[in-house]
This record gives C-alpha cells, sequence and structure tokens, in this order.
C-alpha cells in the first residue's frame, strides 16, 4: 500500500510505502522547485553584512519559525568535526555573535581551532547561507550585555547548567535549576561567554527551478570583497 500526502506550500509531496509489519517508510520526496525569487549580482549589497540584514528581515516577515538559528561547525583537538544548532545575536561589519558555555564541547574545539563554518537555511524562502572564517571571543562588557537582555529563566538556566556534562536524570537538572532560582548569585556566570565569526567567506544560496540555484559568494580579498557566481 501507497499513502502520499500534500505538505506545505512547495508542492513536497512524501510518498511512504507500508512494510509487512505496517510501518511507514519513506520511498522517497520530489520537491516541485518554484521561481518566486532570483538572486542577481546586480541585487546584493556591497557589504554582505548588510546583505545578510536584508535576507534576514525577509526570513522574519516570511514567517521562518526560528530564523535566527544556525548551524554552527567545529573541528575538536582530536580532529573530529562537530555541528549543532545554535542562536546567533547580531550581525555587523565585524561578523556573527553567539553565546556559549565557554567549558563547552563547541568552546574547547574553538580554543584548539579557532575557526568555524555556520549555516542558516529558511525554507521558506528556499533560501541558505553559508559563512566561514575565524573566530575569537567576544569582551566580557559585550557578553554582560547579552546576558541582561535575556529573561530571567534563561538566565537562571545559564548559571544551573554545566553543558553536555553527564547528568543522573531530568529531576536532578530540576533540582539544579531550582538551587540556582534561589541563589543569590546575579551577574555573568564565569563560565559564560560568546563569539565572533569574522567572514572570510559568505555564500548567499536561492532556490531556483531545475536545481540551477543562484549562487554568489563573497570573498574577503586585499580589504574588500570579492563576488563571485558558482555553479549549483
Amino acid at each position: 500500500m501507497r499513502s502520499c500526502q500534500l505538505l506545505g506550500s512547495f508542492d513536497v509531496l512524501i510518498c511512504r510505502g507500508l512494510d509487512a509489519l505496517g510501518q511507514g517508510t519513506l520511498l522517497g520526496a520530489m520537491v516541485t522547485w518554484q521561481d518566486e525569487r532570483t538572486l542577481s549580482e546586480d541585487q546584493l549589497d556591497p557589504e554582505p553584512h548588510r546583505q545578510f540584514a536584508t535576507w534576514l528581515r525577509e526570513a522574519i516577515d516570511a514567517g521562518e519559525p526560528m530564523p535566527n538559528a544556525m548551524a554552527l561547525a567545529t573541528c575538536g583537538p582530536d580532529g573530529v568535526p562537530a555541528v549543532r544548532m545554535v542562536l546567533f545575536e547580531d550581525v555587523d561589519e565585524r561578523g556573527f555573535t553567539f553565546q556559549t558555555n565557554l567549558e563547552s564541547p563547541k568552546a574547547i574545539a574553538l580554543t584548539a581551532l579557532p575557526r568555524a563554518a555556520v549555516v542558516f537555511f529558511w525554507p521558506l524562502l528556499l533560501r541558505q547561507v553559508r559563512v566561514t572564517g575565524a573566530v575569537t571571543l567576544l569582551d566580557r562588557d559585550e557578553v554582560a550585555a547579552y546576558f541582561a537582555a535575556a529573561a530571567t529563566p534563561i538566565q537562571t538556566m545559564i548559571r544551573a547548567c554545566h553543558q553536555s556534562t553527564v547528568i543522573a536524570d531530568r529531576a536532578a537538572l530540576e533540582r539544579a535549576y531550582l538551587y540556582a532560582q534561589r541563589s543569590s548569585d546575579s551577574g555573568v556566570p564565569a563560565h559564560w561567554g560568546g563569539y565572533r565569526l569574522h567572514i572570510d567567506t559568505i555564500e548567499f544560496w536561492q532556490g531556483r527551478q531545475n536545481w540551477l540555484q543562484d549562487r554568489l559568494r563573497y570573498t574577503r580579498a586585499a580589504g574588500d570583497w570579492r563576488i563571485e557566481r558558482l555553479v549549483p
């Protein structure tokens, strides 16, 4: 037996086959790419951070559920790559900023090899942005400003959690949160900080019909930006 379900505004057709156990199996997926949006050289802002800000605003306006979520890729001292989703805080001519626990695996990796790559994906717009570059620590004043802007329950979570360490169970986690909630501690904990990803390259990708995607990449060159079109 087969059941087909039409999902979303981009004509995503999912066909599921039912095996002998009666469980659905994904047999294939077909996306009908639309040419509602294009990306050409004359549309780009000369400064990539401003171009990103334009696309971010359009992602928010389009109703993307988490427009500020990005996949952050690092490589640790053991040479093993790792990737995880994080929330970026801001972007300007210096690069992209994000917060994290300074004792976390990502922080250890960035200490060993202070370079990273990030990817944003906005499926409603069929858009992707890829960024690579060197990474530096944010100064404590900048971290304090970000921390102060966070909601009180998030500040409590940051104080309570030793990110990625093993814990016995959910109850132990909730006890740690309750303890932090009752604590008189204030301000940014020493283990909390942030990073700036400085842009070496940034690629803007627009999905197009027949997979003939528009791909335009900025590369830093002699204090300016070189813009090149890439083959999909």
